[in-house]
């Protein structure tokens, strides 16, 4: 049984999920499966499932912070939580100050953050980091 590895992507915004597949697909081709969700809860649903299906992992998470609900941060602390070595990356265009130092200060942390927009290799590096 061969194992299936997953990207999930959570945002709001159908443009940025768009982005995300194109620039996922440039770098990773086949190398991953690929999950799209529109909201945290959506995102929710899908690690579910991927949790109950015993030939899938979920390698990564990225997801937008600020969306209507359950903002990124509190998604991706959710996972954390659940879930080990899955990488989380919190993607952002309005984010707090405090916030940032938050994520900065936890030494146990384990969400890494980029401004958008993002270049597109700087997310590369994190998501193979």
């Amino acid at each position: 049984m061969e194992e299936e590895r997953y990207i999930i992507c959570v945002d709001d915004e159908k443009i940025m999920l768009d982005s995300l597949s194109l620039q996922l697909m440039r770098h990773f081709g086949n190398q991953y499966y690929y999950e799209f969700a529109e909201s945290a809860e959506e995102a929710l649903d899908i690690i579910e499932d991927l949790l109950l299906d015993e030939k899938s992992t979920i390698f990564a998470i990225i997801s937008d912070w600020l969306m209507p609900g359950m903002k990124g941060d509190e998604l991706l602390d959710l996972v954390n939580e659940k879930m080990e070595n899955v990488k989380t990356i919190l993607l952002t265009g309005h984010i707090e100050k405090k916030f940032i130092q938050k994520i900065d200060s936890e030494a146990n942390n384990k969400i890494q953050y980029i401004f958008k927009p993002w270049e597109e290799n700087h997310l590369i590096r994190l998501i193979t980091a």
